[in-house]
């Protein structure tokens, strides 16, 4: 764990928002599946960000959010599911080995 996480984790009282690094942390995702949660709509940023903006989440909405049981397990499988789907094309494309798929010729 990187020391700026570890002190961010420490804090007494984190701030009342938080930016998409921050929140990874604070709920135990990478800061790549936010956006994933973000698009599925298991996370609601604050106010009406454009997409490609910075995006803020509420402390509190994530404290709540951090302790639901239920909501954490639909997260897990809404990022599981993700790269199950983004990486279903590349079996496809490569094989199961990796290599470029061959097709004998006839």
């Amino acid at each position: 764990m990187n020391q700026e996480k570890k002190d961010f984790l420490t804090l007494a009282t984190p701030p009342a928002r938080l930016g998409i690094i921050e929140t990874a942390w604070f709920l135990g995702f990478t800061e790549h599946d936010i956006s994933v949660l973000v698009s599925v709509g298991l996370l609601k940023p604050l106010g009406r960000p454009p997409p490609s903006g910075s995006k803020y989440f509420a402390t509190a909405e994530l404290q709540t959010l951090r302790t639901d049981t239920r909501w954490l397990a639909k997260a897990s499988d809404a990022i599981v599911n993700y790269w199950k789907k983004k990486n279903s094309g590349r079996v496809a494309e490569n094989g199961r080995n990796g290599h470029p798929l061959v097709v004998a010729e006839r």
